[in-house]
């Protein structure tokens, strides 16, 4: 090592330390603060200060607030707010920096809503910094209306964009949160939306440890601020009150050091709908000593003192269970003056920031995946293509834009509007509805098709129709799906069209999850995946048709042929269940997605053929775009296991995505620490990393194989 790569490297290791000693001093001055509050708040406040609507203590400077907030793609339900793509999209993307930069800005436009909420002196729902975000259940199965919220299927991209959203959200000040994330639910919870207040989740540990659990891992070790407890029970406890998830595993084995909220009403549930405790007073003593600090609800606050009073719990235990509520306050610099925090000059001109709005487009942009693109159609060359029909009965909405849990911007852009400010004026343009959710006869713009060069037809589903228990009011279970069907009606209209003539037709479809592309494909020529794309959806599709920019998005779930595939739905064990585990048939894989060029992969430095438990596997691979477009290709490694029982088929361990220009090469290395092929041992109930051979399978996708690389665990 010369010595000013020495120097470099002393240097960067001096800040290191500087910084984790500040933290520590920090952490340790919050603690004593925490500690001092305690001692001055009575039991009636201390009680008070359990609920999400916690009142104002003035004699101690403690403001009223309201803990619910929500976060999943921008600032949600508080009014004007970057909208970025939905979660499925963004896991879409596979680009765990990107998102970081989202929440990144999303924790920006938090602060400067909380700086003006706090100039008119208080602050309500929806306008505080704990931001119950994100949504890192696995999404198990397609039927789940509430997947959309999610990273999709697998524990390791769920972790990797969940580990990347806190990080980003939460920022990195040594002595202030810019905001407060949580993980949640918590735990095994996806479906079915109809019982999930009175759901019991069997599964055995193997399952839970490797598949229900292992983003929660992640997010605490990235030292997430908040987790929610979720509705259901697992195996019988009630999540709320767990002594297996809360006391053992999160507080326990994973020295949580953050706040437990509970899902709302779901202390509630525990005596009303699971039945499992007599009244809300068992609830709460339970609550407590389980490390509950946050009831969304009023349960805690209510019967807590009858608690004390029957000597279920002592004040102690309710000082335990406050404290790291206390704790998040401080860290977030509520008890400080304003102006203490760095961020506190954050304002009404960083909200919807002109760069923030530029990155909508660029999730968005990245989030679409081509699923279909005979004889090359995409790009739309300009030049070909003069009369250009937008329809469909998504083709104008602002709806299909949002997905749920969102915020509200004044400058959505609609597919039908993106389209036609790209196209520009010297291009003629027209939008026709078409068809709306029910009628199978009757439709609109069929001529205009015969007389356009191209049809872009934007169909499929809304958050309505798929999405959380009432939200999804015209979901026909409680907001979960009943099949893969697209709309018939929208299925009709593409029909109907192709019948009329034979004009090339795009078909654009949104959705939180996967659906039957059988039903349209023979009238499609192509058909782009754009989820539900956000406030920058029109300009982002736009971008992608007419090739500013070519696709490369990724599926995060598989699009199973049908239902039945699966097994029931009410089933957590995860045999036959995701790429993971079912070898049938699919319509596509996990981590497929079209581009506009094509990409070879040859092997870059050559892997070592034994590691030890500490090594890290390290796999280079050199990316050739071997076409004519720049692109990004997304890079995925996966492991094949030693031959032993309950072992994944597959399992992804490592992903990049990177640009490659025309004709050019990049290369790529991907790290996989021997530590992460550790699986479960059901008799011993402890973590170990089977000896023996393994692989690296590289390729676009989870049924892709480009390199095959062999080496050995000793």
């Amino acid at each position: 090592m010369n010595r000013s790569i020495l120097l470099v490297t002393l240097i960067v290791i001096h800040i290191q330390l500087a910084f984790s000693q500040q933290k520590a001093a920090s952490s340790e001055r919050v603690e004593t603060r925490v500690k001092e509050l305690l001692s001055k708040l009575t039991l009636e406040e201390k009680i008070s200060l359990l609920g999400y609507n916690s009142p104002a203590i003035p004699r101690l400077g403690i403001r009223q607030y309201n803990w619910w907030n929500e976060a999943l793609h921008g600032v949600a339900r508080a009014g004007e707010a970057t909208v970025f793509p939905q979660a499925i999209g963004m896991a879409a993307t596979f680009n765990d920096s990107l998102v970081h930069s989202v929440a990144d800005i999303i924790s920006t436009e938090a602060r400067a809503k909380y700086n003006i909420a706090l100039r008119s002196g208080k602050t309500l729902q929806y306008q505080g910094l704990t931001f119950w975000s994100p949504n890192i259940n696995i999404f198990r199965d397609p039927r789940w209306g509430r997947g959309q919220e999610t990273y999709g299927e697998d524990p390791f991209l769920t972790s990797k964009m969940g580990v990347a959203y806190v990080k980003g959200l939460q920022g990195n000040d040594s002595n202030y949160l810019k905001a407060s994330a949580c993980a949640k639910h918590y735990a095994v919870h996806s479906g079915p939306e109809e019982g999930r207040h009175s759901f019991d989740a069997v599964i055995d540990e193997k399952d839970m440890r490797e598949t229900y659990l292992y983003a929660f891992e992640k997010l605490v070790g990235a030292n997430v601020e908040s987790v929610m407890c979720a509705y259901n029970r697992v195996n019988g406890e009630p999540c709320c009150t767990s002594n297996t998830l809360l006391r053992k595993i999160l507080l326990g084995e994973w020295k949580f050091s953050g706040h437990v909220v509970t899902d709302c009403g779901a202390l509630d549930d525990i005596f009303n709908m699971h039945k499992v405790m007599p009244s809300g007073v068992e609830v709460a003593a339970a609550a407590v000593k389980t490390g509950v600090s946050i009831d969304c609800s009023t349960v805690l606050q209510k019967d807590v003192m009858e608690a004390l009073n029957r000597k279920l719990i002592t004040e102690g235990d309710v000082d335990w269970a406050l404290a790291p509520a206390l704790r998040t306050q401080f860290k977030l610099g509520f008890f400080d003056d304003a102006n203490a925090t760095p961020f506190h000059s954050l304002d009404e001109d960083d909200v919807r920031a002109p760069g923030h709005v530029k990155a909508a487009r660029e999730v968005a942009r990245q989030s679409m995946v081509l699923l279909k693109n005979n004889d090359n159609l995409l790009p739309l060359a300009k030049d070909k293509y003069h009369r250009i029909l937008v329809a469909g009965t998504n083709a104008a909405s602002a709806e299909v834009l949002f997905g749920n849990y969102h915020g509200m911007s004044s400058e959505l852009v609609t597919f039908a509007e993106g389209i036609s400010r790209e196209a520009g004026p010297g291009t003629v343009v027209q939008y026709d509805q078409g068809s709306n959710f029910e009628d199978t006869v009757r439709f609109g713009g069929l001529w205009v098709a015969e007389n356009s060069d191209v049809s872009i037809v934007a169909i499929g589903f809304t958050p309505v129709l798929e999405g959380e228990e009432g939200d999804a009011f015209l979901a026909a279970h409680g907001g979960d799906r009943k099949d893969l069907n697209i709309p018939r009606a929208h299925i009709a209209y593409l029909k109907a069209m192709r019948k009329r003539h034979n004009k090339p037709i795009v078909a654009v479809v949104t959705g939180g999850s996967s659906f039957d592309v059988s039903s349209i494909e023979p009238y499609a020529d192509a058909i782009i995946l754009t989820w539900y794309p956000g406030e920058q959806g029109g300009n982002a599709l736009a971008d992608i048709l007419f090739g500013k920019v070519s696709p490369a998005g990724r599926l995060p779930v598989t699009f199973y042929r049908s239902f039945g595939d699966l097994p029931p739905y009410a089933s957590y064990n995860i045999s036959g269940r995701t790429y993971r585990y079912y070898d049938g048939e699919v319509q596509y894989p996990f981590g497929f997605g079209l581009s506009y060029t094509t990409f070879s992969y040859s092997p870059g430095a050559s892997l070592r053929k034994t590691y030890a438990q500490r090594d890290t596997v390290k796999i280079s691979v050199v990316v050739n775009n071997t076409g004519n477009v720049d692109s990004d290709e997304v890079v995925q490694a996966y492991i094949d296991y030693p031959d032993q029982s309950r072992m994944p088929l597959r399992e992804l361990k490592a992903f990049k995505r990177v640009h490659v220009p025309a004709g050019s090469s990049r290369t790529v290395v991907l790290s996989i620490p021997v530590a992460e092929l550790r699986k479960w041992n059901l008799k011993k109930r402890e973590w170990e990393v089977i000896r023996g051979p393994y692989e690296v399978v590289v390729g676009a996708h989870s049924r892709d194989e480009k390199m095959r690389l062999n080496f050995d665990v000793k």
